[in-house]
């Protein structure tokens, strides 16, 4: 019945509703002084019924190189106290 309910129009279908960014970051120290860093950024999206319908990996690398960047020159102003 709730097939025939909503083939006539009578359902609701679900929509994207809401996301949420997820970054994982990963360290590892290398040697005295250096340490490698790992970062992966997921987007997930849930529905009207609160169901995940996507999740979907950043891939664009500018965002990946700002995020960089911006780490960059806070580690900077950090280790110069300014």
């Amino acid at each position: 019945a709730a097939i025939l309910v909503a083939a006539m129009g009578g359902g609701s279908m679900a929509i994207d509703k809401n996301q949420k960014i997820k970054a994982s970051l990963v360290t590892k120290p290398v040697k005295k002084g250096e340490t490698n860093l790992r970062i992966t950024i997921q987007r997930l999206v849930w529905n009207s019924y609160g169901q995940i319908s996507k999740v979907q990996s950043i891939e664009e690398p500018e965002i990946y190189q700002d995020f960089f960047s911006k780490l960059s020159k806070s580690v900077f102003l950090d280790a110069n106290q300014i």
